[in-house]
């Protein structure tokens, strides 16, 4: 079976609108760009935040704050949701459970990050050992 031009479904493509060609055409004379300045010639190129040379808001405004990039990120762990995959038979609880077991199990995002177990209010029966970095005044027996 050989198939020929004619046979192919017709495409169908917008013409491109051709600026500067007669009044008729709505893109005649100044060709969609007003009358004369800046914006109207060629190699236009307005600059983000350009004011005419009036202080730009940005500069005007206050500064404000202070961001700290020597900050270290601290990422918490919750005993309660090391229970529920110690229930879900997810981990074992007789072995020690580590930083690079938490990032697996994808409670954190990076073992070189420094890790805080944390306990809320509820009681565990559960008798398990975490190695973590920090450790809330709750979470202490099991460090």
């Amino acid at each position: 079976m050989s198939l020929s031009l004619q046979s192919l479904p017709k495409i169908k493509r917008n013409s491109k609108i051709r600026v500067g060609r007669g009044i008729g055409s709505s893109k005649g004379k100044t060709s969609g760009r007003g009358v004369k300045g800046q914006k109207a010639r060629t190699g236009h190129h307005s600059v983000k935040g350009f004011e005419g040379g009036q202080t730009p808001v940005h500069m005007r405004l206050p500064k404000r704050g202070f961001v700290n990039t020597l900050r270290k990120e601290i990422e918490t762990v919750n005993i309660r949701d090391l229970v529920n995959l110690i229930e879900n038979k997810k981990i074992k609880s007789d072995s020690e459970i580590n930083k690079e077991q938490l990032e697996n199990l994808g409670l954190i995002r990076n073992k070189k990050s420094i890790v805080k177990l944390i306990m809320g209010k509820s009681k565990v029966d559960l008798n398990f050992k975490v190695l973590v970095d920090k450790y809330s005044k709750n979470a202490q027996k099991f460090s």
